[in-house]
């Protein structure tokens, strides 16, 4: 009898730690000593697309190089820029470093690629040595203004030019955003005068023009915003936090953005 106990008492056991990791593994994760520097907000803005945002400091971001979706893995952030077959298409860089590979490699995370080759492409960069973001057209990361090529990141995707009432547009065409003009879900990174960042996704089905107007409008109040970059969007478009999942169209994506701490 007291066997019969213990091995259906074991069972038990067996049976909540599978479905713990089950549950885990579907995304819903233990992050009891995960990230806990930073604001999470879900808002809806006056044309109705959502927003659900991280606001941090800049020191606490790290590029990662990934082959998952973003609510799978152990991070906690947002997707990056764009790819193609694992193949990174927009700027990724920490300290001087592409995420996949050497500077000059194609697919590294040194190139903003567009349609035919390398193309001028917003990029934002955060510089270390002088606490200061920027955003920079360049084509690769080598033609990036800093302080210390040592010690900045930067992310490339698409101007926004938020300061701009006019060109903006322009722009964003001549930049070759992606299904501008199409409801797409979206992703967004963006900085303000105090120099803290905001991680933005929407999966609110959106034109480029209303995630941005949705941006200024809950964000943008007292020229707060300074500017920032579309990122990759539609079903690359992923958020993990403690109080948020959003897995796109569930697709592997090859770069994030993720707290540290």
């Amino acid at each position: 009898m007291i066997a019969l106990r213990v091995a259906v008492a074991f069972m038990a056991i067996v049976t909540l730690l599978s479905a713990y990791m089950h549950y885990s593994r579907s995304g819903a994760r233990n992050d009891a000593g995960g990230p806990r520097q930073y604001r999470y907000e879900k808002r809806v803005a006056p044309n109705g697309v959502v927003l659900h945002t991280i606001r941090t400091t800049p020191d606490n971001v790290s590029l990662q190089a990934i082959d998952s979706n973003v609510t799978h893995t152990p991070f906690m952030g947002v997707n990056g820029g764009f790819f193609w077959e694992g193949s990174l298409l927009s700027v990724a860089v920490m300290d001087g470093k592409p995420l996949k590979g050497e500077p000059g490699d194609y697919g590294s995370g040194w190139y903003n690629t567009g349609v035919n080759g390398h193309l001028a492409r917003g990029t934002l960069v955060w510089d270390e040595a002088s606490r200061r973001f920027s955003v920079q057209a360049v084509t690769h990361a080598g033609e990036l203004a800093v302080s210390d090529k040592a010690h900045y990141w930067a992310q490339g995707g698409v101007s926004m030019k938020l300061g701009e009432a006019s060109g903006w547009e322009r722009a964003m065409i001549e930049e070759e955003m992606p299904a501008y003009d199409e409801p797409r879900m979206r992703t967004g990174l963006v900085y303000d005068r105090a120099q803290n960042v905001y991680m933005i996704v929407t999966p609110t089905r959106c034109t480029a023009e209303q995630f941005r107007s949705a941006i200024m409008d809950l964000y943008g109040q007292g020229d707060r915003l300074v500017d920032g970059v579309y990122l990759d969007g539609d079903g690359s478009s992923q958020l993990r936090s403690r109080e948020a999942t959003l897995p796109g169209d569930r697709r592997e994506v090859y770069q994030m953005l993720a707290l540290k701490r």
